[in-house]
């Protein structure tokens, strides 16, 4: 197996080597050794990480004298990757889809050939490595302290005349909860991507993260994924809120949904177990959603349709916020002990908006471990 690129933006290199490194690695593995090539800067923190690994330099490649040359960086990156290549003595490998284009035409003219295999490459990092376990689960505390922030900020607003959410005589915003939430995240060493989302049936949809005046009695929607710095492992998040009461045309609707996509969330979590796939949890969720008279995916006849269930279940969760395996329509993979997954039935109605809970699961030997200890607050204390 060869890998290329940087451990920040390379969640398959960071499963590799479990350091921040800026700058270009090449990984490699062949008979079960493996082979980092680095810089000296390097040396010392990935012996000290992957203590079994052989670390190459650069320099030992003729690294300085390929940019003497006339050389740019990225083609002395190459060539001097092409050549160690040779001294660990790989003459076919397996990469990843996203394998740098450049140096996979380098090491194909140099005699090396190089086969696609997205699916070995994913596997190597959905048993999850006890510091990545650990990343993902203080990943996961700051994602409920940002969920306690956002919970206490709702919890203190008044509705206004106008249906609208005030907080200290001014407007409550979805942009202003947002903040509290990041700060909250930041603060446990998991800081949140600016567009985590605080939505309701007045703003947001899909990925769209909400802005504006937030409504009194209608749910709304906070999905906070927070990144622990240390690991870089990820964790998601979702609850929904209802503010004020609300009106009674909603009430039963609320309510009913509500309980709907906290059974769907119960079940799923129930049913996990390894070997069961996530196409099969969809399905029951579906089964569940479908029998109480709601669309889904399986069932809408419209590529836009929104009403019911029409998206996946979830996904997986680790170094990437959405990675393997699928827990939709796609979901062909068995599940493995060590998979973390994001649980997320939901429902959206036009009239009210959605309602959504998402839990973080570990599959284990016999079932899953919940990882999220957040109540499933709807309706708040005002």
């Amino acid at each position: 197996m060869l890998l290329f690129g940087d451990t920040v933006r390379s969640a398959a290199l960071r499963h590799e080597i479990p350091l921040a490194i800026i700058d270009p690695v090449l990984f490699a593995e062949l008979n079960g050794q493996c082979f980092v090539l680095t810089s000296q800067l390097e040396k010392d923190r990935v012996i000290q990480a992957i203590p079994d690994t052989e670390v190459l330099d650069w320099f030992e490649f003729g690294y300085r004298d390929l940019l003497e040359s006339g050389m740019t960086f990225a083609q002395a990156d190459r060539e001097a990757a092409v050549r160690a290549v040779h001294r660990i003595g790989i003459t076919d490998a397996i990469v990843p889809g996203d394998f740098p284009l450049g140096l996979a035409e380098r090491l194909q003219s140099a005699g090396i050939t190089l086969t696609v295999d997205d699916e070995t490459v994913e596997r190597r990092r959905r048993t999850k490595s006890s510091l990545e376990l650990d990343g993902v689960r203080a990943a996961q505390r700051a994602a409920e302290a940002g969920m306690s922030a956002a919970y206490e900020m709702l919890s203190r607003a008044q509705p206004s005349h106008h249906g609208q959410l005030e907080l200290g005589g001014e407007l409550l915003l979805a942009e202003t909860v947002r903040g509290a939430v990041r700060a909250a995240c930041a603060e446990e060493g998991a800081p949140c991507p600016p567009e985590v989302i605080v939505a309701s049936v007045w703003q947001g949809g899909g990925h769209e993260p909400g802005t504006g005046p937030l409504p009194a009695g209608l749910p709304i929607v906070v999905d906070i994924w927070p990144r622990h710095e240390t690991s870089a492992c990820w964790a998601d998040m979702t609850r929904t809120f209802v503010a004020g009461k609300p009106a009674r045309e909603h009430a039963g609707l609320i309510a009913a949904r509500a309980g709907l996509v906290q059974s769907a969330l119960e079940q799923a979590k129930a049913a996990i177990r390894p070997g069961i796939t996530g196409r099969e949890l969809f399905d029951a969720a579906c089964d569940l959603f479908e029998s109480a008279g709601y669309l889904t995916q399986r069932t809408s006849q419209r590529e836009d349709e929104v009403e019911g269930f029409q998206f996946s279940l979830g996904h997986g969760v680790g170094l990437e916020v959405h990675e393997s395996p699928a827990l939709g329509m796609g979901g062909r993979d068995p599940l493995i002990t060590g998979d973390v997954l994001a649980i997320e039935p939901g429902l959206w109605d036009t009239r009210i908006g959605e309602i959504r809970f998402e839990d973080l699961v570990l599959v284990t030997d016999h079932g899953c471990e919940t990882l999220a200890r957040f109540p499933y607050h709807l309706t708040l204390p005002m």
